[in-house]
């Protein structure tokens, strides 16, 4: 999520492996997405950060002042911006309620990933020297570079070839792991607060050439850079194999995502020579949470999880200016993102329930459970999935439905479990690496095995919509909420009961 931005300063690299962590940054996020295509927040204690990365010194930087989110324990999961009750209330137009105390997270939060407890390093490893490298694996790496440098066809210089040496590295070790450079970096942090990315191409299936084909490229888009042009075919994306079965948004939703991210694109010129290349999600646009009332129910189509998901879903509905008897949470192609972020939209449907578990390499099984008021409790709630459904969503859809709280429909989703945390080499670089698996509130695991949808769907997705509205029409019982702002009164509705 956060799936998202962090930035700080590292103590310097020291050359010999001791107990301690080579890097201590200061500040750390964690992370949840498909495909490394999202991150989310684990845990809680607030930093107001400087910029980092190009333009940092002027002010202008779009982050300039975020709020970052750190792995530490005992504060509350996020700092609790904003609480509700000072934004909004909720117009009961039948019966009037009150919602349950959520108590803090406290010792639920996700245990602290910095300094001291990242010395678990087994022995043998621990006391490893650089020196003990072999001097044939040096001499090799270096006689690499040196060849790279001299014969490759196009000029290269260091720099560039550190950087890839450094991302390849992560990436054969971890398909989530990257190295953030000073734009991917910015990026990602800046999609906390709204950002999602491309990779800046558009591309269309041709039956006559039995290929995915390049259709549009956005200039200076990452993809521009890369060499990538109109007529390219592409083969696959990611580890997914693109041919005639696929559909657009298929292809479309595999290219998008998290601001920062990067993703692997096989392409190659009219089927000669395929070549995979490497493409960060820089080209970048606000994201937009759609709301609209249909027959008195919302459908909120949510894109990710970022900082303020919960409050644009809030705000979203006051915007309709309505009664809405039930939510239909639309998550196709949700990559995930801030996992915090999932903890407190699942807290605008649960009070005081655990809603998944967090399991890394230096900590015991730790717990996140539900945050602020349950303003959305009485409303019944359809969740709408698909295979593409990941991380961060997979985290609400499985909570909801442990808790009976939502009736799932859709397909299986994605299957992504475990969570990424971005950790600041320097002011403007930084690695996204694995440092934890997540399972379902009960246990379950959801890694390679997604959410199973209560109702399962099938053909034809643009059908998907109003069949899941069916089902939840089923379970509407009241003339329901209308969701208004609130002053430094309380609202009150028609029949003169007390909202809150």
């Amino acid at each position: 999520m956060l799936l998202s931005a962090s930035k700080l300063s590292v103590e310097p690299v020291k050359l010999g492996w001791t107990q301690r962590a080579i890097f201590k940054p200061v500040l750390k996020i964690g992370l949840l997405g498909l495909l490394g295509i999202s991150s989310i927040n684990l845990h809680a204690q607030a930093a107001n950060v400087e910029p980092a990365g190009k333009g940092a010194t002027n002010g202008n930087s779009p982050t300039a002042g975020l709020q970052l989110i750190s792995l530490n324990v005992d504060d509350d999961l996020m700092d609790s911006e904003a609480s509700e009750s000072g934004m909004l209330s909720v117009a009961d137009e039948t019966d009037s309620w009150t919602d349950d105390d959520i108590d803090a997270l406290g010792d639920n939060a996700v245990a602290d990933l910095a300094d001291d407890n990242l010395t678990d390093i087994p022995a043998e490893v621990a006391q490893v020297s650089l020196n003990a490298i072999s001097p044939e694996t040096l001499k090799t790496f270096v006689a690499v570079v040196d060849l790279v440098r001299r014969q490759y066809v196009d000029p290269v210089n260091d720099e560039e070839l550190f950087d890839n040496a450094m991302s390849g590295m992560l990436t054969k070790l971890d398909s989530h792991a990257e190295f953030l450079d000073a734009e991917a970096y910015e990026n990602l942090r800046a999609f906390t607060e709204g950002d999602v990315g491309n990779v800046g191409l558009k591309a269309e299936y041709q039956p006559a050439e039995g290929y995915w084909v390049v259709t549009d490229i956005v200039d200076e888009s990452p993809a521009d850079k890369k060499g990538i042009t109109v007529g390219d075919y592409i083969h696959q994306i990611g580890q997914f194999k693109i041919d005639g079965d696929r559909q657009s948004n298929d292809v479309e939703q595999l290219l998008n995502g998290i601001a920062g991210t990067q993703v692997d694109v096989t392409v190659s010129k009219a089927g000669r020579r395929k070549r995979v290349i490497t493409l960060q999600r820089n080209n970048t646009h606000l994201q937009t949470i759609e709301t609209r009332l249909v027959d008195g129910i919302a459908v909120i189509k949510l894109p990710a999880f970022q900082n303020n998901t919960r409050e644009r879903i809030l705000q979203s509905l006051t915007n309709l200016d309505a009664p809405v008897t039930g939510i239909l949470l639309d998550l196709r192609d949700n990559p995930g993102g801030v996992l915090i972020s999932a903890v407190k939209v699942a807290s605008l449907f649960m009070s005081d329930t655990d809603v998944v578990q967090v399991k890394s390499r230096q900590s015991k099984l730790r717990t996140l459970s539900t945050q602020e008021a349950a303003l959305l409790k009485p409303l019944p709630v359809v969740i709408l999935q698909n295979r593409y459904s990941a991380s961060a969503a997979e985290v609400l859809a499985s909570s909801l439905q442990t808790q009976q709280r939502a009736t799932i429909v859709g397909e299986v989703s994605y299957g992504k479990g475990s969570v990424q945390s971005v950790i600041p080499l320097n002011n403007e670089q930084a690695v996204k690496l694995t440092v934890a698996h997540y399972l379902t509130a009960t246990g379950k695991k959801i890694d390679k095995i997604g959410v199973q949808p209560d109702v399962a769907l099938s053909g034809n997705e643009r059908t998907w919509e109003q069949q899941a509205l069916d089902v939840l029409r089923q379970q509407v019982r009241s003339s329901g909420l209308r969701f208004v702002k609130k002053d430094n009164v309380d609202i009150v509705a028609d029949n003169d009961k007390e909202s809150i």
